[in-house]
């Protein structure tokens, strides 16, 4: 192992992993790639992330807020409105995780084929 990798894994596997849970994480995922177009509400977000429940878009709004990849916005309206929007730092995170969309579709049939040939030879 070269002392780049022995550094990764020492030293900074922790903290990667940690980063990694939540960008693996489906709703934040597609919660970044949402946010991608401009600011939305939270009622607006749920309605476009289909099958996330109110606490779960929540949670997963303030974890993307705390992890500085999402600002939230509030409007003194009556009642109060809130926007969220990509910080900086959550734009940047976009760009890999749509090349990552982009690659899973590309290779979704191959991915297919992989599947059934493992589970044919799973059965047996």
């Amino acid at each position: 192992m070269t002392s780049e990798a022995e550094s990764l894994f020492h030293n900074d596997c922790p903290k990667v992993s940690r980063v990694l849970s939540r960008l693996g994480d489906k709703w934040s995922v597609l919660i970044v790639v949402l946010l991608r177009e401009r600011a939305f509400r939270f009622n607006e977000i749920k309605r476009a992330v289909s099958g996330i429940s109110q606490q779960m878009l929540t949670r997963t709004l303030r974890n993307l807020e705390r992890d500085g990849l999402v600002s939230r916005t509030t409007y003194p309206t009556s009642p109060p409105q809130v926007e969220y929007a990509l910080t900086d730092l959550g734009r940047s995170l976009s760009e890999p995780v749509l090349a990552l969309g982009d690659w899973a579709r590309a290779n979704l049939a191959a991915i297919d084929a992989a599947q059934a040939r493992y589970d044919r030879t799973a059965q047996k």
